[in-house]
């Protein structure tokens, strides 16, 4: 009885110190860890929507309650509909071609500027690529009086060029992505097309875009997602409440009145938020594939 149970103790102590022990320990560990981060990170959104289902004299009840009591989903097209001083589907339409037009400006500079520091032999190329790496060091605030000033003389403000303009020229983040993603397409492909008498142009479009469908998807979904929740400069380049954005008509809402309907307030926000979600559920594939294979030369 003793040796029976002096070897299934060595055993029990050697399970935690085997490769299956130590992975499933591993595994526990990482889902203890990543379970209340989860959680922590999500309970906005939860406090959000429980908010927009709420009447107004529960939002600040104590203790707070997560689930209502009753589901007041007029809340949504009250918030949406209910006050005329706020156009909210005047300002979605502007957040939707802001948003439209900057991610198609995105994909056509950042995808030619980056073809061109990836594949093309051009003398100083990593010099004026490490320029533009350089640039991702500014802070954006550095460069708003200067762009102001520039869109001031140019007459644009008040109108939605300073918004849409600027990503036809390109966008150094968006550059090095696409640029280290081309890295990974075999020179052997190119080399080929180059035999048959293809130039540049039908490179670019016969063989790197086809191959990076995930490097663009993931260049889409940021774009969507920086362009629809931008604030700062819709507010600072708009002024006409008829060509605001979402995110400057939901701020209006608050400040428009001295008591706000935090329910509503919160049921126009899950309504703008619905999109975001979409965009990343449908296109959550693309988006690891793209940020998991960008950089990984073959």
């Amino acid at each position: 009885m003793a040796r029976a149970s002096m070897t299934k103790r060595k055993q029990g102590a050697a399970w935690h110190q085997s490769i299956e022990g130590r992975r499933a320990i591993g595994v526990v560990l990482t889902f203890v860890i990543l379970i209340p981060l989860g959680i922590l990170f999500v309970m906005p959104f939860i406090v959000m929507v429980s908010t927009a289902l709420k009447p107004l004299n529960q939002v600040f009840a104590f203790p707070p309650r997560i689930i209502p009591e009753t589901f007041q989903w007029q809340n949504f097209p009250d918030g949406w509909y209910g006050y005329g001083y706020v156009d909210f589907s005047r300002c979605t339409w502007n957040s939707l071609l802001i948003t439209v037009n900057n991610i198609i400006g995105n994909l056509f500079s950042c995808t030619l500027a980056a073809y061109a520091f990836a594949r093309l032999k051009a003398r100083g190329k990593n010099f004026f690529f490490a320029i533009i790496l350089a640039t991702m060091l500014l802070p954006n605030e550095a460069l708003v009086i200067p762009q102001y000033v520039l869109f001031h003389r140019f007459g644009w403000l008040d109108t939605h060029l300073p918004l849409m303009v600027p990503p036809w020229f390109g966008w150094p983040f968006f550059i090095f992505l696409l640029r280290q993603f081309f890295l990974t397409i075999p020179e052997e492909l190119v080399d080929a097309a180059k035999i048959d008498g293809a130039g540049h142009v039908r490179i670019l479009l016969q063989i790197f875009i086809p191959l990076s469908k995930p490097a663009l998807a993931t260049l889409a979904i940021f774009a969507f997602i920086g362009n629809w929740n931008a604030f700062f400069g819709p507010l600072l380049y708009l002024r006409t409440p008829a060509i605001q954005t979402l995110p400057v008509c939901l701020v209006q809402y608050q400040g428009a009145y001295g008591n706000t309907d935090w329910h509503l307030m919160m049921a126009v926000a899950t309504i703008a938020v619905i999109p975001v979600l979409l965009i990343f559920i449908f296109g959550q594939r693309y988006f690891v594939e793209g940020i998991a294979t960008s950089g990984v030369k073959r």
